[in-house]
């Protein structure tokens, strides 16, 4: 009598399992820090998968037959948005079919800026044009990005609406506290000159107070004219910028070619997180990680 009343909640066991592997939704995000702030809502409900991984670009990222597939198999995606991820539109439009496709450049509340040209600038920033989708280089704009993947989740997957709700919360507090970790440790290097490789960092510059004066190139996939290259050339020679930041996705010889024999130091900026494990703590740690690399190199003076 023991023994078949075993089998039997072995046997309801053995039932209920697919149902509980099955409860969170199969979610796809597409970069790194989006996946980190979806990792965050999701937790202990299920994992979302990652797209693009490892060390790269959304800029030269090329879709496979492995990602096509995952695209398919999705119920919901998160992307930043057509205006990052340009490549993926057709893929989304086409593959992603009954999915619920969350465009996180558009949450409610999320401050957008425009692109700024690439080679120097002239200080104010430009009042039209392109938006910049690097938007989540602000906290202020995580927050919002925070409480959209709740409100998509909750919507595909009702059950676990109040986990996700929970979750946004306890992860908006810790975005709140890591902006003012931020406030104070990048205070010592207000105002003093950089350049970057490419225009990523505009939400991180006027969050902080910082001072990016031009970019090497707006896409960087694209080759770097000569005049632009002795524009910012003559622009670190005479000490107008203190650092110029490379990228870990791209090769650094073009950088390490504009500092040689100037009194520029050259630094690392990821807006990324390349070399970071993928996860809820990717997010903070990417942010603290350029915060720090900023410091480290405007911090001193260049010799």
């Amino acid at each position: 009598m023991r023994k078949r009343r075993i089998l039997h909640v072995l046997a309801f066991v053995i039932l209920i399992l697919p149902a509980a592997a099955q409860a969170a939704p199969a979610v796809l995000a597409t970069i790194k820090p989006v996946h980190s702030l979806v990792a965050g809502v999701m937790e202990g409900v299920g994992q979302p998968e990652l797209l693009i991984g490892g060390g790269l670009s959304e800029h030269s990222y090329a879709l496979k037959p492995s990602d096509a597939a995952r695209i398919a198999a999705a119920r919901v995606v998160f992307w930043i948005g057509p205006d990052l991820e340009t490549t993926l539109s057709g893929p989304l439009a086409n593959l992603a079919g009954g999915a619920r496709v969350v465009a996180l450049e558009n949450a409610p509340g999320l401050r957008r800026l425009f692109a700024r040209p690439g080679g120097l600038w002239e200080g104010k920033s430009p009042a039209s044009g392109p938006i910049n989708p690097h938007v989540w280089l602000d906290p202020k704009n995580a927050i919002a990005m925070t409480r959209a993947i709740a409100a998509a989740l909750s919507a595909a997957d009702p059950a676990d609406a109040a986990r996700y709700s929970a979750n946004a919360r306890s992860q908006i507090a810790r975005l709140t506290a890591l902006d003012q970790q931020l406030a104070r440790l990048l205070a010592p290097v207000h105002g003093r000159p950089f350049i970057v490789f490419h225009d990523a960092y505009p939400y991180f510059d006027t969050r902080y107070g910082l001072r990016a004066i031009g970019a090497v190139t707006v896409e960087p996939d694209r080759p770097v004219g000569p005049r632009r290259v002795a524009q910012l050339r003559d622009a670190l020679k005479s000490g107008k910028a203190v650092c110029i930041f490379r990228e870990p996705q791209f090769a650094p010889a073009l950088i390490m070619a504009l500092a040689d024999g100037t009194t520029a130091r050259v630094g690392v900026l990821d807006p990324l997180g390349a070399d970071l494990p993928p996860g809820p703590g990717l997010y903070p740690a990417l942010m603290e990680q350029m915060a720090r690399a900023l410091v480290q190199c405007l911090g001193q003076r260049a010799p």
